[in-house]
């Protein structure tokens, strides 16, 4: 068995996402948003989803459990459901004005602080490095052993 001179990704990303997350937390909470309701929100302010299954799986979570999130975010006016014209079965899921609003706020807020807390302890051009190795990397299909093996 070789050694090498670094530890896993894994190893590496868990604690920062770890970090990451608390850094979030309280930004969510004072806006009222759970991490699910703002990846949601994230995910529909790219456009709308043709249900809530089509949203499930473009997130990563399960199709019942953001029943509820869905429902509390219709709720609170932050994203409507419209039958689909294409469909009446289905629903599309988009967000409000003041979804947009509350996405774009919480979202620059959550970026002002990684700024200031982790990317600002990056010279400026291995931040950019950093986050463009990033954007690559996190548009890999989810399983990369089964990419392309249509």
């Amino acid at each position: 068995m070789g050694t090498t001179d670094r530890p896993d990704l894994a190893a590496m990303l868990a604690p920062l996402t770890r970090t990451l997350i608390a850094l979030e937390r309280p930004i969510l909470e004072a806006h009222g948003l759970t991490m699910w309701a703002y990846t949601v929100l994230i995910a529909l302010s790219r456009g709308t989803a043709r249900g809530q299954g089509v949203l499930a799986q473009e997130i990563g979570a399960d199709k019942t459990r953001i029943i509820a999130v869905l429902d509390d975010l219709q709720d609170r006016g932050l994203i409507e459901r419209t039958p689909d014209p294409a469909d009446r079965r289905a629903r599309l899921l988009g967000l409000t004005a003041e979804g947009h609003r509350i996405a774009a706020a919480v979202q620059t807020e959550i970026q002002a602080r990684e700024r200031e807390k982790i990317l600002e302890q990056l010279p400026a051009a291995d931040r950019r490095g950093f986050l463009n190795a990033l954007r690559i990397l996190t548009a890999l299909p989810r399983d990369p052993d089964t990419a392309g093996n249509d």
